[in-house]
């Protein structure tokens, strides 16, 4: 069974108040990728979201411990798909050049991703 890493953003700058996160865009930013998860575990394959793993740690611990866990997971998975707006996220953007740099197949559209799951 093929294991497929979900990546996007997770955080949202608040934009009324400095420093602060705007928790219903980053709840808005976890479905979108608990939703493209859902998509894959129904084509048969599992899905990781680290999303949904962490979502009500914020805080909790310094942001390295995050990433370099997320990196480890990506490490173990056979493909990462991305959400549409991962772009606008430096930590989807460095889990992709991750994936590319070891070998992980990339998908950028749950289509492509779900053709290749046919292979």
């Amino acid at each position: 069974m093929r294991v497929v890493y979900i990546a996007g953003p997770f955080r949202a700058a608040s934009k009324h108040v400095a420093g602060h996160q705007d928790m219903f865009e980053v709840q808005r930013n976890i479905m979108a990728a608990m939703a493209l998860g859902l998509k894959v575990w129904q084509a048969g394959a599992v899905a990781l979201i680290p999303h949904a793993n962490t979502m009500f740690f914020t805080g909790s611990a310094d942001d390295s411990v995050w990433l370099r866990g997320d990196l480890e997971l990506l490490y173990r998975c056979d493909a990462l798909l991305l959400t549409e707006d991962y772009a606008r996220s430096s930590g989807a953007r460095a889990e992709r050049e991750y994936a590319l740099a070891n070998d992980i197949s990339v998908f950028y559209h749950i289509d492509n991703l779900l053709l290749w799951l046919k292979t």
